[in-house]
């Protein structure tokens, strides 16, 4: 960066591949879009459910290694895996 560059030019750069809330949520709209076209309805929907418990179950559990042993604890006999 040169002396006689403008100060927020390294804010530009920085924020160069960032999209905004806006481009985000459409992208995401589009996607389900074509997903709905080409697969259908029910199976779009099977595929967002599996979606959305796979990010619950890896914010939730995944985190904490003690949450994985106590889940795996209420499946299984205490202990099997220790």
């Amino acid at each position: 960066m040169n002396r006689h560059d403008p100060p927020d030019k390294a804010n530009r750069d920085e924020s160069r591949f960032s999209f905004s809330p806006g481009v985000t949520g459409a992208l995401i709209a589009f996607v389900i879009a074509v997903l709905w076209m080409i697969l259908g309805f029910w199976k779009l929907l099977f595929i967002l459910l599996l979606t959305v418990a796979g990010y619950f179950v890896g914010f939730r559990y995944l985190r904490d290694r003690d949450a994985i042993r106590k889940l795996i604890d209420k499946i299984l006999p205490p202990g099997i895996f220790r």
